[in-house]
Order: structure tokens, then C-alpha cells, then sequence
């Protein structure tokens, strides 16, 4: 669904933002969690760096995120999600 998303442009991030609604909707909630202090980052869990970006293994779960710096976030991504799996 998402017509509630209520986007009027047609640039290339509002056309991902409709195309990749679930994914959007959890970015969204981890920046109003973080404004209001629900939620707080923490270190990269790769090499403890501070300037990290929330990674999300299930959009279904918008607010349990795993932090990793920029350089990890990346290779996570480019290089398969068991490349940084999750600890038990």
C-alpha cells in the first residue's frame, strides 16, 4: 500500500520511495525513534566506528536495527547479508 505515502514528485527517490514502501516506512521510523530519543545509535558493530547508519535484517521490524559505519553498510550490501551475520 502506498497510496498513504502521499508523494507528489515524480524524482527518482519519491519513485524508490513507492517502489520500496516497506523499506521507506522503517527508514522513516528509525529517524522519528532517534529525533525522539526511542531509539539510539550505537557503534559499528564491525569495527566500532561512530558514525553509523541503521541496517534493518527484517522491515517487518522497523525499529530492531543493527548499526554499521558507512564502509561496513556498504559491504554488507555489496557482499551478501551473511557477511556480517547475526551473533546469537
Amino acid at each position: 500500500m502506498t497510496d498513504d505515502l502521499n508523494l507528489k514528485t515524480d524524482t527518482r527517490q519519491a519513485n524508490w520511495r513507492r517502489a520500496n514502501a516497506e523499506k521507506y516506512r522503517a527508514h522513516l521510523a528509525v529517524q522519528r525513534a532517534l529525533k525522539s530519543g526511542t531509539l539510539t545509535k550505537g557503534v559499528c558493530e564491525v569495527c566500532g566506528g561512530e558514525s553509523v547508519d541503521a541496517h534493518h535484517d527484517d522491515y517487518g521490524k522497523p525499529l530492531v536495527v543493527r548499526w554499521f559505519c558507512r564502509r561496513h553498510h556498504t559491504r554488507l550490501h555489496s557482499g551478501g547479508e551473511d557477511l556480517f551475520p547475526l551473533q546469537a
